[in-house]
């Protein structure tokens, strides 16, 4: 199939060929014919298959008809992406797919940027709207946007959008669009909250699964090594990164300060590596990727803020230095290299306290990351060594050795009789009760005939002179203390300081 059978728009066609394009994927073979009958999507896809052109292509086949709509300068085409890295380079694509129309405008309404400068913009017709949904809902309250001729909206990375926070702010956008819109959710799954907001949004969807984590990433080379300490991993960080393959690489962190830190510490070892993190200003952001497209920065340490929206070229390592919170990340930060055909390498550092989140992952994917082992970097301890020691059982005991729970036990369910640690006979354990309805011999105290040499209770001679302490009449009398003396009053009130001054 190529892109000439799916019916697109000669402008369209002619931006995509230039573009080197000429065979679609699965996803956009499946998905271009589907949103051209109108209907609602639910796509789901591996990453790096071309989402974008799958739904940015039948957008822009609406855009060569005219629209019913008059009055209105709003968006025909809205688009919700989770990340600004992610919503400019939707943004970038939309420009490149459609470079043949005369008068096209796309704009991009992230945080991070100056207002006046996206408020100038959005006073003029607007063809596209690429927007996260935090600063498109600030528009929404301020009446900067009027969604009347908005005829299709798509959500990108719908999931990660939810993980972000984003449900209320979604429905509040969702709220203000006209009903009769065609609805596109890309997803990695579409099950638990993303599926109850699909139900929510969409109407009869048309459901296209073609990949899911499951599915294998025959373009990327997984491995794991494991670390000691953090020192360790810094060592073996270091190794991987003066590799002869290395072209350019993706370090993931798990928090905002190990970025910057990790980032000094390898700059100060010779690298040519920059942060990317949620704290650092748009300007600075759009920077670092800028210098990371034009090959001035070999080393990128992000935190997940950059696994989903960064496509470039020439990662060909992507190594997990933190591993990450979800096990849908780690999909979603390996994705970031074998992009369209090409070979890319994922390998992962974990410690022994993070082998639970290696087999979440696993789980996950439903397959094995292999362990490898560097030479003169190898780690004390090894968890799967230790994981296949437990699974074989403990070692045979040597001769006249005794181990811990050899000793033999009785069974519990036995009615016969054992032998105590001390080795005397004893019953076993409730053969001395009587059996159930039984009559039970009577626990109340006997009579104990006087005089027989026994004392009764409390009948201990008192010494002489006193008595019970529980005795009224042994007590000293109240009010037998004498008097404290009062100080003296003045005009009703005690004047203690005076009282003090006369003693």
């Amino acid at each position: 199939m190529t892109f000439d059978s799916l019916g697109l728009h000669p402008l369209i066609l002619k931006a995509v060929t230039s573009a080197g394009y000429t065979t679609p994927t699965s996803v956009q073979a499946e998905a271009i014919p589907a949103a051209f009958t109108g209907a609602d999507l639910m796509v789901s896809a591996a990453t790096g298959s071309g989402k974008t052109a799958a739904f940015m292509l039948p957008a822009l086949q609406r855009l060569t008809e005219n629209t019913t709509v008059t009055g209105c300068i709003g968006p025909r085409i809205l688009i919700l992406c989770p990340t600004r890295e992610l919503a400019q380079q939707v943004g970038k694509s939309a420009i490149t797919y459609g470079r043949a129309f005369k008068r096209l405008s796309v704009v991009t309404v992230v945080g991070g940027m100056p207002y006046p400068a996206q408020i100038k913009l959005l006073r003029q017709s607007v063809d596209i709207l690429v927007a996260t949904p935090g600063r498109l809902l600030d528009y929404i309250g301020r009446g900067r946007i009027d969604f009347s001729r908005c005829e299709m909206l798509v959500l990108d990375e719908a999931d990660r959008m939810l993980d972000m926070g984003f449900k209320e702010d979604i429905d509040q956008i969702v709220a203000s669009l006209p009903a009769d819109r065609q609805t596109v959710m890309f997803s990695a799954t579409f099950g638990g909250e993303v599926g109850r907001l699909a139900q929510g949004m969409l109407q009869d969807p048309v459901r296209i699964a073609l990949a899911s984590q499951t599915d294998r990433h025959t373009d990327i080379t997984q491995h794991l090594h494991w670390a000691d300490d953090s020192s360790h991993k810094l060592r073996l960080l270091d190794h991987l990164l003066r590799g002869e393959d290395v072209q350019q690489a993706i370090v993931f962190v798990a928090t905002k300060r190990d970025a910057d830190w990790l980032s000094d510490t390898l700059n100060e070892k010779g690298f040519a590596a920059a942060a990317l993190h949620g704290d650092m200003p748009q300007g600075k952001r759009n920077r670092t990727l800028t210098s990371l497209r034009r090959d001035h920065i070999k080393i990128l340490v992000a935190t997940d803020v950059a696994a989903r929206g960064i496509d470039v070229p020439n990662i060909s390592h992507v190594i997990n230095f933190g591993m990450p919170m979800k096990p849908e990340d780690y999909v979603h930060r390996i994705g970031r290299t074998g992009r369209a055909g090409r070979a890319g390498i994922a390998t992962t550092l974990a410690m022994a306290s993070e082998r639970f989140k290696v087999r979440a992952i696993e789980r996950f994917t439903t397959q094995r990351i292999p362990a490898q082992v560097i030479a003169g970097l190898e780690p004390r301890v090894n968890p799967e060594q230790r994981e296949r020691r437990g699974s074989e059982g403990s070692r045979p005991a040597r001769t006249g050795e005794r181990r811990f729970g050899d000793r033999p036990r009785t069974d519990r369910n036995d009615s016969g009789s054992g032998r105590s640690r001390f080795g005397a006979d004893r019953p076993a354990f409730g053969a001395d009760r009587p059996a159930f309805g039984a009559e039970r011999p009577s626990t109340e105290r006997r009579e104990r005939p006087a005089g027989t040499g026994e004392r009764s209770f409390s009948d201990r001679p008192r010494p002489a002179g006193q008595g019970f302490a529980h005795r009224r009449d042994d007590r000293a009398p109240t009010g037998d203390r004498p008097a404290r003396p009062r100080p003296p009053t003045e005009g009703g009130r005690r004047n203690f300081s005076r009282a003090h001054r006369d003693e």
